[in-house]
C-alpha cells in the first residue's frame, strides 16, 4: 500500500502523538508499505526509512493525495483531511484526544470534525475516548517503543517514585508532591523522582519547601528515549497524577515496560493503559493517592500481583502488534 500519515504535531516536538506516529511509520515501512508523513511541525528532524514532509503547500498536498492509495490521519487535522475527503481517498482516522478545547467547550472547529466522523474509519486510543466521540469506533491502543523502554538487568532499582511529564498544571506533579507531604506525616516516606520543565517548576520547588520534602524530592529536568528508560528501570513505581482526563498514556506503558507498578488519576484513558498493572486513584485527590501509594509500600503481595500481569498487558500495546492490527483495518479499506 502507498500510505500518506498525516500527524499534524511531530518530531523533533516531544509527546504522545509525535511517538505514536514514528513508531507506526516505522512498523509500516518494514512490513513493506510505501509512506509519506506530513506534518505541520518545523524542523529537521527526519528517518532513513521514509520521507517526511513539513508544512505542504496545498499543491504538493493534493498530489502526495494522488500517489497514495489511504490516508492514516493520527489525530484529525482539517488542513490536511479536507483535501483528502475532496480527493475522495478513504481515510482511517485515530482520534487521539477530546474532540473539545482546553475548557472543555465544543467549539466550530470540534463540530466540524464531528459532522465529518461519518465520512471515514474512525479508531479511538482508549474506550473513554471512543464513548466521547458519539460515533462507532474501534479502540486500539496506543503503541509504547519496545526497543527502548524494557527491563535492563544492569540496574539496581533502589529509588522509590517517579513522575515523567510537562510541569504544568494539568499533568499533576503538585498533587504528588502533596501525597508526598500525607505519606511523611503517617511515617511513610518515600524518594520522588520528577522528570520535566514547564512554567511550574518554579511552583513545584516552592512546594517542596514549604512542605519539608527538600530530601525526598528530586528534579532532574527533561530526559528521553534511552535515559529515560535507565531512570525508570532505578525506580519501583510511576505516578501519573493527571488533573485532567487524560485521554491514553503511552508514559504508563513506558513505566510499565520497565518494570515500574503504576499509579494513575481514574478518569479518561489512564486505566487502559494501566490495566492490571497497577492502580488509579480520584482525578486531584492528594489524600486518595497518598492511600493508594501506601498500600503499595506497605504490601509486597499488592507489589508482585500487579508485576505477574506485566507481560500479557504489554504484550497488546508493543509497536509491532499495534501496527498489524492498523494494517488490518487499511487493508479493509483500501481500493
Amino acid at each position: 500500500m502507498k500510505i500518506l500519515l498525516s500527524s499534524y504535531a511531530y518530531a523533533p516536538g516531544i509527546g504522545g502523538i509525535e511517538t505514536v506516529s514514528g513508531l507506526l511509520a516505522r512498523e509500516f515501512v518494514a512490513a513493506g508499505h510505501e509512506l509519506v508523513l506530513i506534518t505541520e511541525t518545523p524542523g529537521n528532524a527526519s528517518s532513513n526509512s521514509f520521507e517526511v514532509l513539513r508544512q505542504p503547500s496545498l499543491w504538493r498536498l493534493w498530489n502526495l493525495l494522488r500517489w497514495c492509495d489511504i490516508v492514516f490521519q493520527n489525530n484529525i487535522s482539517l488542513r490536511h483531511l479536507i483535501p483528502a475527503l475532496l480527493a475522495r481517498k478513504p481515510i482511517l482516522a485515530v482520534h487521539q484526544t477530546w474532540m473539545r478545547n482546553v475548557s472543555g467547550a465544543i467549539g466550530w472547529n470540534d463540530r466540524l470534525k464531528r459532522a465529518l466522523l461519518s465520512r471515514m474509519k474512525n479508531v479511538a486510543v482508549s474506550k473513554a475516548i471512543a464513548a466521547d466521540m458519539g460515533t462507532i469506533a474501534e479502540i486500539v491502543g496506543n503503541p509504547y517503543d519496545d526497543n527502548i523502554f524494557k527491563i535492563l538487568p544492569t540496574f539496581t532499582r533502589d529509588r522509590g517514585l517517579i513522575f515523567v511529564g510537562r510541569l504544568v498544571s494539568d499533568k499533576g506533579a503538585d498533587i504528588l508532591i502533596r501525597a508526598i507531604g500525607i505519606l511523611k506525616q503517617r511515617n511513610l516516606v518515600s524518594d520522588l523522582t520528577i522528570i520535566g520543565r514547564g512554567p511550574e517548576q518554579a511552583n513545584l520547588v516552592a512546594l517542596v519547601h514549604e512542605l519539608g520534602l527538600e530530601q525526598a524530592v528530586t528534579f532532574v529536568g527533561e530526559k528521553v528515549s534511552a535515559e529515560l528508560a535507565r531512570l525508570m528501570n532505578q525506580h519501583a513505581i510511576i505516578v501519573i497524577p493527571s488533573r485532567w482526563a487524560e485521554p491514553f498514556g503511552v508514559v504508563a506503558l513506558e513505566g510499565i515496560a520497565c518494570g515500574c507498578i503504576a499509579v494513575g488519576s481514574a478518569d479518561g484513558g489512564l486505566p487502559d493503559a494501566i490495566g492490571d498493572c497497577g492502580m488509579t486513584f480520584y482525578n486531584g485527590d492528594s489524600e486518595n493517592l497518598a492511600d493508594r501509594l501506601a498500600d503499595l509500600l506497605r504490601y509486597s503481595e499488592l507489589r508482585q500481583k500487579f508485576r505477574a500481569a506485566r507481560a500479557a498487558h504489554l504484550a497488546q500495546f508493543r509497536a509491532h502488534s499495534v501496527a498489524q492490527r492498523y494494517l488490518a483495518l487499511l487493508r479493509d479499506l483500501a481500493p
